[in-house]
């Protein structure tokens, strides 16, 4: 059966409804370019083709609701970089929860679904974050996002007793997975996965470009950041973490990052501001409204980005003591965190494993 109608607002979104990644890019002439912009070096595998040429890219602002690029540094094969875009759109087709025929959408409407095998392994990996966050990430989030605006032109404040309704439904151990066969306990719960799924995208796309040869190439999904190796000349990617609010010269610091995923949720992304007071997309799972605590970003490195895109945002809501003691007890995952004084606090072996350049 249908469930019944919310009291509550959808959010007007035509895509995934996902929080820019801002804070880090690339930085430097990361495809080694020289004066001329040309490749400098030949790089093996699908690049030889390649060698001396510039690197090819293709820019879009028609998925995910936010402005997609990729560049491939070892290829000329534009069949390859558009095969990419049509790896997002059928993912954007899938995982949406405001696009109509979406298996989150049906799932949202109808309380059960019949999910492929990919959008179950998200749904899951969902979960794992939920639970492993505390709840403090929440798949099942949809009741309180869908309450928020952050896109309007004259943004407004969601109604405080609908939005202490909104929180009762936010609980992902009403989840059930059972097969392929998903199904929310709660009628008036949804699933809103814009917190891990450019993330899970981008591991796509990258797996795809690794099937076809691709040696050397940049994933950017709204500033969630994944390399594929290195330079064509075997130097690691250089990408440049920003401070919030600040121009683009005003950098961090530079990490060197050679086949990883950065990337970083911070209050600069999306918000907006009523009477003077700022209030951002990172929403408090138990109470509805933007996490209060004193961080102004999380940056996340990790080898997937999926598991950068659910860090990011668990990090900056279980703030920075407890945020930086879920980061130590992961391996391999490196966190840095930004507090409201400018001060950057890097997670165990950040500066061991990174080359960093303050």
């Amino acid at each position: 059966m249908k469930k019944k109608s919310r009291g509550w607002k959808a959010l007007a979104c035509a895509g995934l409804c996902l929080g820019l990644a801002a804070g880090v890019f690339l930085f430097g002439g990361c495809g080694n370019q020289g004066t001329d912009g040309q490749e400098s070096t030949e790089t093996a595998g699908a690049g030889k083709e390649n060698a001396g040429s510039a690197p090819i890219t293709e820019y879009s602002m028609d998925y995910l609701d936010t402005l997609v690029s990729i560049t491939l540094y070892d290829t000329t094969d534009r069949s390859i970089l558009h095969h990419c875009f049509e790896i997002i759109a059928e993912y954007e087709e899938k995982l949406s929860r405001t696009l109509e025929g979406t298996q989150i959408y049906a799932l949202n409407e109808n309380g059960t679904v019949w999910m492929d095998d990919d959008v179950l392994e998200l749904l899951q990996k969902g979960v794992y974050y939920s639970e492993l966050s505390g709840g403090v990430f929440d798949i099942t989030v949809e009741p309180i996002t869908s309450q928020w605006d952050f896109k309007a032109e004259t943004p407004a404040l969601p109604d405080a007793q609908v939005l202490a309704e909104a929180v009762k439904h936010v609980d992902y151990t009403k989840l059930s997975i059972d097969g392929n066969q998903v199904t929310l306990a709660d009628p008036e719960s949804g699933v809103d996965l814009g917190a891990i799924a450019k993330g899970y995208v981008a591991d796509r796309v990258k797996e795809y470009l690794i099937g076809e040869g691709v040696n050397s190439a940049i994933i950017n999904l709204g500033g969630n950041i994944l390399c594929i190796g290195t330079k064509p000349d075997g130097t690691a990617f250089n990408v440049g973490l920003q401070f919030p609010f600040a121009s683009r010269e005003d950098v961090i610091a530079i990490v060197e990052i050679d086949g990883f995923s950065v990337v970083t949720s911070g209050i600069d992304q999306r918000n907006f501001t009523i009477d003077d007071v700022l209030y951002h997309h990172i929403l408090n799972t138990g109470t509805g409204w933007p996490c209060e605590n004193n961080l102004l970003a999380v940056t996340i490195i990790s080898e997937h980005s999926v598991d950068g895109d659910a860090l990011s945002t668990s990090c900056f809501a279980l703030g920075l003591e407890k945020g930086m003691e879920l980061i130590d007890g992961i391996d391999g995952v490196y966190a840095a965190f930004i507090t409201d004084d400018y001060t950057v606090h890097y997670s165990q072996g950040f500066r061991e494993h990174l080359k960093v350049t303050d």
